[in-house]
C-alpha cells in the first residue's frame, strides 16, 4: 500500500507551527498485543506538557483521559484507540507468544508470571538431543548391525540416516528461527507452515511416533534385564533357559508382562512428578556419557573372553567354552565323536562311520571374543553376510541346537529400518523451545552439534567393532555364545555392568521422556480442535497436566509392547517420524520458493534445495525401509488430512500451502490466457444469476439446485446477485445477501463462487455481472437466468425488459443462456427420479448445447435413471427419413445414447385465435406509439389513462391543464414507484432511438421521414378510433402461429417426459418492438 509523505523544515527552530503535511496516506493497522503495557501509566513532561494518552487499549477506563501533547496533537484522536509507539515497545520487545488455545492453569501463571526462561544452549538444547539420539540401539543392535551388514554398508547406513537427519535440522532451524516458536516445538511449526489440515495428520503421526518409541525404550530395558542382567528373574521358563534366548515365546511373554509393569510404573511417576522426570535427565545422560566413554577405552584394552568357533566362521553356543568341550572327538580320539561333535551328527542323522568321515571335513576351537584392534578383524568385517531366519551361513541351515543361527532375515534395508530410529530425538531442542532464553539462537546450534556428536560417535562405534570383535560375535544378538553377556558390555572397561547399568537406566529415562512428551504433544492437536473426537483429551488437571492424553499414550503404548520385539517396533517409529521429518523439509523448501514476506528465518544457512534433497530422501528411506509400513503410514496421514478436510478446519494460520493455492491458481490463470480451451476439453461453466427476496435469501433455491446437477462439482460455477441501491448505505446488506447466498450455496452443494453487486439499477448491475464476472482467462461460458414470472400482470414493463436485457447481454458475450421455467417444479438434490425421460427438442443448430446437456444431468444421480429423447422439426419440404438417419448418425459420433423422433409440421390455415392474439398485441402497441409515450409512461397500464382537460380544478391544484401538459392524454401518476427513475426528464420513445437498421421496417421509414411539426399534429388529431382499422403484419402472425403450433406438438409428444429442453428464440435487437416479442 503506499503512502506519499510531505515534511516541511520550520523556518525558525523552536517555531511551534512546524508544517506537517500527510498526503495519501491510510491510517495503519490496528496493534494488538497479547498483554498489558507495564510502561503505559507511566508519563513524562517535553515542552512543558505531559504524555498522558499513552496505549489507549492497554488502559483502563479511569485511566483513558485525552490531554492535548503538543509534539503529537495530530494524532490525539488517534490516541484514543490506538497505543503510542513509545508506550508499545516494552510490551512488543518482550512479546511471548503462546498457541491460541493455550492459558496458562490457575495457579501456575502466578508463579511462573516473574519467572523468565533461563535455559541456554547446552542445557536446553543440546543435551536433551544427545539424550535422546543416543539410546537402546547403541547397546543392544549396533554390533549386531555391523556384523550382518559389515563395516563399509554400516557406514553408509550411518551416513544415510545422518544425512536425512542433519538435513531436517537445517529445514528445522530456519522454520524455528522464522519468528517466536511456543511450546509445542515441531507440531506447532509444521502445523503453522503447512496448514491445519496437514499440521494433524502430522501431529498424530509424530505423536504415534513418540508414543512408540516409548515402546521400543521400554523393551530394550526388559530385554537388558532379562538377558544380561537378571535372568533368574523370568516368569516363563521352561526350564533350559528358553526364557531368556532369543524369540521364543516364552521369551516374547516375559517381555510383555515386565513391559506392562514397567509401563505402569513409568506412567504412574509421569503422572505424579513430572517435575523429578526432568530433574533425573541429567543423571540418565550421565550414564549414557559414561557408557561411550568406557567403550572407547575398552577397545584399545585387550580382553581374555574367548568362545568356541567352528570352522573359523560359526559361533557355538557358550555350553562349549571350555577347552575339553570345544572340540570334535572325545578326548583326541578321532573315531569317538564329542558331544559337540555328534550334535552335528544328529542334526543331519548319520551313522558313526559317516558322522567321523563328516567331523574330518570339520574343526573347532576357542577363540578369542574381542582381539582388539590391529589384530586384521577389519578386512574380515567389511563386507556384509546377510541371512535368512534360521541359517547360521548365507544359505546353509544351522545343524542342531548349538549353532547360532539368525533368528530373523537380515539385509540392508531392514538394517536401516532398525537402526534409524537411533537417530531420531533431532527435536527434543525445539519441543522445549518455550523454556529457552533465546530459542532462534539455541536452537540451531544445539541441534546441529548434537548430530554431528552423535555422528561421529556412531561411525567411529561402527569402525572400532568392525576392528576389535570378531564377526561370529558381533552376529550373535543376545550373546549366546559368551554366556548370554552383551557384547558392548564385554567390550568396555573395567566392567560390563557399567554397561549394563548405564544402558538400562538411560533406556529408562528415555522411555520416560517420551511418556512425557507424547501427552503434551496430543493435548497440544486437542486444543487445536482439529479432530473433534480428540477433544476430550485436551483436558488436564488443576494444574494443566494432560491426564487424559497420558491413559491414551499408555494405552497405545502398550500395544507396542504386547508385540513384545523390539525389531518389530522399531520399522513402525521409522516411518512415523520420517513422515514428520518429511514433512519439515516441505514446509522450508515451501516456505523458501514462495518467499513469502513472513518468511525471514534468522537462521540464513538453508536452501530449498537442501530441503527437497532431505524430503526426498526421507520419502526414499521409507520405501527402502519397508514399503508397506510405508504405505501404511501414508494412508493414515491420507485418512487423518481428509477427515480434517470433510469436518471443515476452520484455522486460519497463514500457511505456506494457501500461498501455494495462490500460486497455482496465478500460474494457471495465466496459462489459460494463452488461448481458448479446445472443443474437447469444453464443459460449461456456469454463471447462475440469482434473484433476492425482500429478506436478502434467494428466491429460487432450485436454480442453484439446477447448477449443482448440471456441474456435479466440477468446472467453474459463480453465483452473482444484484441488490438496487448506493453501494455506501447498502454494503451491510451485501455482507448479509453474501452470507445466506454461502450457506445456501453450502446447501445445495454449489461448489463455486459468489458476489453481490450494488448497482442503481438493475439492468446495469446484471450487465456489469455477465460482463466482469471470472477472472483472466477462468470465465463462464454459460448463463443460468430464472423465467421472468408475472410480466403479464405487472405494472411495469422492467417485469419483461431486465430478462431481455439477459439475454441481448449473453448473445453479445457469446455464451449459452438456460433459462428453467418452472423452477420450483425441479427436483432437489435429495430426490431421484424413476424413469421418465428427458426430451430435448432440436430445432436451431446450436452447436450442439442442447445434446450435452442431458449427458450432463446424467451425470448426477437425480437425473440418472432417465432417458434420452430428440425431437427435430420437419417441414414438409423436408425429407424426414434421411433427418432421422442423418441424426442418428450424428448421435453416434456423439457417443451420445438417446431415442430420436423427426416430428413433421405441417403447413395449415392460421386460426383464428392466432390471429387474434397478434391483433391485440399490435393494437397495444400502436396505441402506445400514437401517444408518443415516454419510457416512464408507457411502464404504466393503458387503463390508467385519463383525460387531463377534464380533471376538476380541485384536483389540480388550481393549475391549468396546458401547464401541466400539452397532449389531450397523458397517464395518472401515482403517489409513489419503486420503478421512479431519479431523472424527470422525459425521453420520447420515437423511432431515432433504434440500434439496428437492418431491423427497421418501411412503417419505421415512413415515421422517420415524417416532419416534426406534422408528427406532433397527427399526435394531437388521432384518436383511439383507428386502432379499429389495424391490420396485424403477417411476419407477426406468422410467428405467433408457429408458437402455437410448437407449444401444441410439444405437449402431445412430451408431457410425460421429466425436463424438457428446446431452443428460445432471440428476442428483438429493436426496444420499439420489444412489445410484439414472442418467447
Amino acid at each position: 500500500m503506499s503512502q506519499r509523505f510531505t515534511v516541511t523544515k520550520p523556518a525558525v527552530q523552536g517555531d511551534i507551527n512546524n508544517e506537517v503535511e500527510i498526503v495519501g496516506g491510510d491510517k495503519p493497522p490496528s496493534i494488538q498485543a497479547a498483554e498489558n503495557d507495564t510502561a503505559g501509566g507511566a508519563s513524562s513532561a517535553k515542552n512543558g506538557k505531559k504524555y498522558c494518552e499513552e496505549g489507549a487499549p492497554f488502559m483502563n477506563d479511569a485511566e483513558k483521559g485525552v490531554n492535548n501533547d503538543g509534539n503529537l496533537a495530530l494524532y490525539e484522536d488517534d490516541f484514543k484507540h490506538r497505543p503510542k509507539i513509545s508506550s508499545l515497545l516494552n510490551t512488543l520487545a518482550n512479546y511471548k507468544t503462546l498457541p491460541e488455545h493455550s492459558q496458562e492453569p490457575e495457579g501456575r501463571d502466578k508463579q511462573l508470571k516473574n519467572v523468565a526462561p533461563q535455559m541456554g544452549t547446552l542445557m536446553g538444547v543440546y543435551l536433551p538431543c544427545l539424550q535422546n539420539i543416543l539410546g537402546v540401539i547403541l547397546f543392544i543392535r549396533l554390533t549386531w548391525i555391523v556384523g550382518n551388514a559389515g563395516a563399509l554398508e554400516s557406514f553408509f547406513i550411518i551416513v544415510i540416516s545422518c544425512a536425512t537427519t542433519s538435513l531436517t535440522a537445517i529445514s528445522m532451524s530456519a522454520v524455528a528461527t522464522n519468528g517466536v516458536v511456543p511450546a509445542g516445538g515441531s507440531y506447532f511449526m509444521i502445523s503453522r507452515a503447512l496448514g491445519p489440515e496437514f499440521g494433524g495428520a502430522v501431529g498424530v503421526l509424530f505423536y504415534l511416533g513418540t508414543t512408540f518409541a516409548s515402546s521400543m525404550y521400554i523393551l530394550g530395558a526388559i530385554e537388558i534385564l532379562l538377558v544380561y542382567i537378571a535372568p533368574v528373574i523370568a516368569i516363563f521358563d521352561d526350564g533350559v533357559g528358553s526364557g531368556t534366548t532369543s524369540n521364543s515365546p516364552d521369551m516374547l511373554n516375559n517381555m510383555r508382562v515386565y513391559g506392562t509393569i514397567i509401563l505402569f510404573v513409568l506412567s504412574l511417576l509421569v503422572f505424579v512428578g513430572v517435575k523429578y522426570v526432568n530433574k533425573c535427565a541429567l543423571l540418565f545422560l550421565f550414564c549414557v556419557v559414561v557408557s561411550i566413554f568406557c567403550i572407547y577405552i575398552g577397545v584399545f584394552i585387550p580382553n581374555d573372553l574367548q568362545f568356541c568357533c567352528l570352522d573359523d566362521n560359526i559361533a557355538i553356543h557358550s555350553d562349549f567354552r571350555s577347552i575339553e568341550e570345544c572340540t570334535l572327538y572325545f578326548q583326541g580320539n578321532a573315531s569317538v565323536p564329542s558331544t559337540l561333535g555328534q550334535s552335528l551328527c544328529d542334526a543331519d542323522d548319520l551313522k558313526v562311520d559317516e558322522c567321523v568321515s563328516y567331523l574330518s571335513k570339520h574343526s573347532a576351537k576357542l577363540t578369542p571374543a574381542i582381539p582388539g584392534l590391529g589384530n586384521g578383524l577389519f578386512s574380515d568385517n567389511l563386507k556384509n553376510l546377510y541371512r535368512d531366519g534360521g541359517e547360521v551361513l548365507p544359505r546353509e541351515e544351522g545343524k542342531g541346537p548349538n549353532e547360532i543361527v539368525s533368528d530373523i532375515t537380515t539385509s540392508f534395508t531392514i538394517l536401516l529400518a532398525i537402526f534409524f530410529p537411533s537417530v531420531t530425538g533431532i527435536m527434543a531442542g525445539s519441543n522445549r523451545s518455550g523454556d529457552l532464553k533465546d530459542a532462534q539462537f539455541s536452537i540451531p546450534r544445539g541441534t546441529l552439534g548434537a548430530i554431528f556428536t552423535t555422528s561421529l560417535i556412531y561411525i567411529t562405534c561402527v569402525l572400532f567393532f568392525a576392528g576389535a570383535v570378531r564377526g561370529e560375535i558381533l552376529r550373535d544378538k543376545f550373546g549366546e555364545s559368551i554366556d548370554g553377556g552383551l557384547v558392548v558390555a564385554n567390550i568396555a572397561w573395567p566392567s560390563q555392568w557399567v554397561i549394563l547399568i548405564g544402558s538400562f537406566l538411560s533406556t529408562i529415562g528415555a522411555g520416560l521422556q517420551s511418556l512425557t512428551g507424547a501427552p503434551r504433544l496430543l493435548q497440544a492437536i486437542a486444543k487445536d480442535n482439529l479432530i473433534p473426537f480428540l477433544a476430550v483429551f485436551g483436558k488436564g488437571s488443576a494444574i494443566g497436566e494432560p491426564t487424559w492424553a497420558l491413559l491414551l499414550t499408555a494405552a497405545i503404548s502398550e500395544l507396542g509392547i504386547i508385540i513384545a520385539k523390539l525389531d518389530s517396533v522399531a520399522p513402525i517409529i521409522t516411518m512415523f517420524f520420517l513422515m514428520c521429518y518429511m514433512f519439515v523439509n516441505l514446509a522450508c523448501a515451501l516456505q523458501t520458493l514462495l518467499r513469502t514476506p513472513n518468511w525471514r528465518p534468522r537462521f540464513k544457512y538453508y536452501h530449498w534445495s537442501l530441503s527437497f534433497i532431505g524430503m526426498v530422501m526421507c520419502v526414499s528411506l521409507m520405501f527402502i525401509s519397508s514399503w508397506y509400513y510405508a504405505l501404511a503410514a501414508m494412508a493414515l496421514a491420507g485418512c487423518i488430512y481428509k477427515y480434517i478436510e470433510y469436518r471443515g478446519a476452520e484455522k486460519e494460520w497463514g500457511d505456506g500451502l494457501r500461498g501455494l493455492s495462490l500460486q497455482a491458481a496465478r500460474y494457471s490463470l495465466l496459462r489459460l490466457e494463452e488461448g481458448p480451451p479446445h472443443t474437447k476439453n469444453w464443459r460449461p461453466q456456469v454463471l447462475v444469476l440469482c434473484k433476492l427476496d425482500e429478506e436478502l435469501l434467494p428466491k429460487h433455491r432450485r436454480l442453484l439446485s439446477f447448477a449443482s446437477q448440471l456441474k456435479a462439482g466440477r468446472g467453474l460455477t459463480l453465483v452473482s446477485s444484484v441488490i438496487e441501491g448506493d453501494y455506501t448505505t447498502k454494503y451491510p446488506e451485501s455482507q448479509a445477501a453474501a452470507q445466506e447466498l454461502r450457506k445456501v450455496m453450502t446447501e445445495e452443494k454449489v461448489k463455486g463462487f459468489h458476489q453481490v453487486l450494488i448497482a442503481r439499477d438493475v439492468n446495469d448491475g446484471i450487465s456489469a455481472c455477465i460482463q466482469m464476472s471470472g477472472l483472466g482467462g477462468l470465465q463462464h461460458n454459460t448463463v443460468i437466468a430464472g423465467w421472468p414470472y408475472g410480466w403479464r400482470q405487472s405494472t411495469d414493463d422492467r417485469a419483461f425488459r431486465v430478462f431481455l436485457n439477459v439475454v441481448r447481454n449473453v448473445s453479445s458475450m457469446h455464451n449459452a443462456l438456460l433459462v428453467p421455467k418452472n423452477i420450483t417444479l425441479f427436483p432437489s438434490n435429495d430426490q431421484k427420479l424413476e424413469g421418465g425421460s428427458i426430451d430435448v427438442w432440436w430445432i436451431v443448430h446450436d452447436g450442439g448445447m442442447l445434446m450435452l446437456l442431458p449427458f450432463l444431468l446424467r451425470q448426477h444421480k437425480v437425473w440418472k435413471n432417465c432417458t434420452m429423447k430428440i425431437y427435430t422439426v420437419a417441414q414438409m419440404e423436408d425429407n424426414s427419413i434421411q433427418m432421422k438417419k442423418d441424426l442418428k448418425t450424428f448421435l453416434y459420433h456423439l457417443r451420445i445414447d438417446a431415442e430420436i423422433e423427426v416430428v413433421e409440421l405441417p403447413g395449415c390455415d392460421i386460426s383464428a385465435y392466432t390471429y387474434e392474439r397478434t391483433l391485440l398485441m399490435e393494437q397495444r402497441t400502436q396505441l402506445l406509439r400514437q401517444m408518443k409515450l415516454t419510457r416512464k409512461e408507457s411502464s404504466f397500464d393503458a387503463q390508467a389513462i385519463v383525460d387531463l382537460h377534464h380533471i376538476p380544478a380541485s384536483e389540480t391544484d388550481g393549475a391549468s391543464p396546458a401547464k401541466n401538459t400539452g397532449r389531450k392524454v397523458r397517464f395518472a401518476r401515482q403517489e409513489s414507484s419503486p420503478f421512479d427513475e431519479e431523472s424527470e426528464k422525459e425521453e420520447v420513445l420515437n423511432v431515432s432511438n433504434l440500434t439496428d437498421i437492418n431491423e427497421v421496417t418501411e412503417d419505421d421509414v415512413d415515421l422517420m421521414d415524417m416532419e416534426p411539426e406534422k408528427q406532433k399534429a397527427d399526435a394531437a388529431d388521432n384518436d383511439t378510433d383507428g386502432l379499429l382499422d389495424i391490420k396485424p403484419s403477417d411476419r407477426n402472425v406468422r410467428r405467433m402461429h408457429t408458437a402455437v403450433r410448437l407449444n401444441e406438438i410439444i405437449v402431445e409428444k412430451s408431457h410425460k417426459a421429466h425436463l424438457v429442453i428446446l431452443n428460445l428464440p432471440g428476442p428483438p435487437k429493436l426496444q420499439r418492438k420489444e412489445q410484439n416479442c414472442i418467447l
